[in-house]
This record gives structure tokens, sequence and C-alpha cells, in this order.
């Protein structure tokens, strides 16, 4: 029973389609292998990129997909559906993307965007600080800055893609103030960067969650993203981004493991299955909502906030109606439920403390906006 999208364009119908297929082809037979070995899929991004499902939601200039964002979250669920961990490395690498993409110069986008979009590259970013939780203005790594641009000192913690991305995108302090913050693009590995162990987890061990250390690594002053002291915005516009993400993630999980539990159940247990399958789809018009409301420029932050949380949950009860219908198989390659349960109590642990759903302070927020230098 695959979803009946409702898209924008035939186009987005046919980036469904070839989805469904890279990821029948690409990511079916690699997952458990994979996760079972904590072994990243080497290769993933430029398969991507040849598929055509690299850097969707930015121009077509830069080698993007042009997709709005209700077609580029719905991509997501896909790959999902297929490997949650893949498709959480895809989303976290369009969300290292997006600074660059949205308030970089002109010569920003044309140095780094070709190379972040076609699969060439692959970006990380933080998702906290030790102290912090979710909330971008509470940072304390710094960038301090210099005669030749800026020296990153500090911690960070739940680095996606950490020790392995080619760039990381990250938020510092530049100035004393609380919104005092700026965004910068740093090398994924320098030799005053070090990153910790993978964070332990019974799922989604593929693709690495790490620590990181910046003990002085030296970063040019054309690597800054957007204003100084005024990238509290971009950080909290990453967080909604992510949020989204994290939400489309969560949908196309709990949709694979109802798809399976519907054709094994063939009949029965159609009432509790049924209201599975309500909530999945309430999960989904969520999402799909606070999308379409950044496709039209309008605030998605609270919409964002509720998307995440709910779909999550929807996809903890989903697996777990699952793995009672299934019962002794649901851990097997053919009914592999058992997996989706893990991963969906995993994408539960990572729900990062709720953060204000209203967007950067006050202070932040007082009409000067975060125009790009030169763009």
């Amino acid at each position: 029973m695959p979803v009946d999208r409702l898209l924008p364009t035939d186009e987005a119908h046919d980036l469904i389609a070839r989805t469904r297929a890279f990821a029948d082809r690409e990511l079916a037979p690699r997952v458990t292998e994979c996760e079972l070995e904590a072994r990243y899929p080497t290769g993933l991004f430029a398969a991507l990129g040849r598929a055509g499902l690299s850097g969707l939601p930015y121009p077509t200039r830069y080698g993007g997909g042009g997709q709005p964002y209700e077609v580029y979250l719905q991509v997501l669920e896909e790959l999902a559906g297929r490997w949650v961990g893949a498709a959480g490395a895809v989303d976290v690498h369009t969300l290292a993307c997006l600074p660059t993409a949205r308030h970089g110069t002109d010569a920003q986008r044309e140095q780094w965007l070709p190379g972040m979009l076609d699969g060439t590259l692959t970006g990380g970013y933080a998702r906290a600080e030790p102290h912090a939780g979710a909330d971008p203005s509470a940072i304390t790594c710094r960038a301090e800055r210099t005669r030749a641009g800026y020296v990153l000192l500090g911690t960070q913690v739940g680095v996606a893609h950490g020790g392995r991305a080619h760039f990381q995108t990250v938020f510092a302090r530049t100035g004393p103030g609380r919104p005092d913050v700026s965004c910068l693009l740093a090398p994924g590995a320098d030799e005053y960067l070090y990153f910790g162990a993978p964070e332990e987890s019974t799922a989604l061990r593929a693709m690495p969650t790490t620590g990181a250390y910046w003990d002085g690594v030296h970063l040019e002053p054309e690597r800054l993203i957007g204003r100084r002291n005024e990238g509290l915005r971009i950080a909290f516009e990453v967080l909604d981004a992510g949020r989204l993400g994290v939400a489309a993630c969560a949908t196309g999980l709990a949709q694979a493991a109802l798809e399976i539990a519907v054709d094994f159940a063939a009949g029965r247990e159609h009432r509790l299955l049924a209201e599975r399958l309500g909530a999945v789809e309430s999960a989904r018009a969520i999402y799909l909502d606070a999308a379409r409301r950044r496709d039209a420029g309008l605030s998605y932050s609270r919409q964002a906030s509720v998307a995440e949380p709910i779909a999550v949950a929807a996809a903890v009860e989903a697996t777990g109606e699952a793995l009672r219908v299934l019962g002794p198989v649901a851990d097997t390659d053919e009914f592999p439920v058992a997996r989706y349960a893990r991963e969906a109590a995993t994408l539960h642990r990572r729900l990062a403390p709720t953060a204000p759903a209203t967007g950067p302070p006050k202070d932040c927020r007082d009409g000067s906006g975060l125009a790009a230098v030169g763009g």
C-alpha cells in the first residue's frame, strides 16, 4: 500500500518514482550489513548525485534539484522507508548546505555549492553542545577573531557524519552577548579538530554521530557565512528545517512498518492497524503543512516543533504494533520490523529538549535581518 501522494507537479511524481527505485536498488540491499557492522555506506552521496536525488531543495544554478521543501521531505520519507539512517544522513547533509545556499555571498555559493550539491562533498553539523540542549542561543563554542580570520575553540556533541564529513557548518560565539553567534563553514578534518568515539546505539550505527573538540582550527575570513554576530537566526532556521527532516524520516519509518504488518495480517487486526495508519497520515499532514508554509515564505516554527514529536511518536507506536502482529518473524531480512522498532526508539531518544518555537530571541528579530554579505 504505497502512499498515494498529492504532489505539485508531474516532475515531482517522477522524482518519487525514481526515489523508490533508488531505495530498492541502493539502500535495501545494504542496510542490514552496514548497520550490523557499523560500516559507513561509502559512495552513498555520489550515488544520490548520479540519481538526481542530491541537493533537491536548492537552486538548479548550483547543481541542486530546484524542488520545494514539500517535495524534498517526501523524497526523504521514501528513503527512510528502506533505511532511516541513510535518509537521516541525507537530511543532515542538506541542513549543512542550508546556510551557504540561503545566506552565502554569490562568491561563496559559486565556490562551494556545486560540490556540496552534486554528491562530491558530504556535510555535517552539530545538534548541540553538552550543556545547551536544543537552544542555539546557549552556544559557547567560540570563533575568536584574528588578523588572518578566525580560530575555532570549543566542544560540541551530536556531530553528525563525525570524522566522515568533508565540511562542517559550525555555529560559534563571536561576541560577548547572547545573540552574538556567527555561522562558519569549517573543514571536516584538521590537525586541530578531534572527534570522539561514535555514540552508542542499538540502531543507526552506520552513520557515526560523535563529539567534536575544536582546538584552534584556523578559518579564512571568507568562511564566515552571513554577517558576523548575526548567525543565531540561521541557527534557528536550521533547527526548524531539521525538525521537519526528522518528522519526514519518522513518518517513512512508520509507513514501512505498517505496510509489512498489514500485508502479514491479511485482514486480521484491521482496527488497530487502521488506527496506526491514521496516526501516520496525521503526522504526514502536519509536517507537509509546515513545509508548505516554509515554501510560501511564511513562519513555520510552531508547526515544525509540533510535527517532529508527533511523527516520532507515530513511528514508535506503529513499529510496536507491527512487532506485535508479526511476533517471532519480526526480526528477519524479509520482515525487518524489529530493526524498525529499534530505529524508532533511537529517534525518540534523540529528540532534543524542546527549544522555544518562536525562533531566536527578540534581540535577534529586530528587523536587521541576515542579509547575505554582498549577495
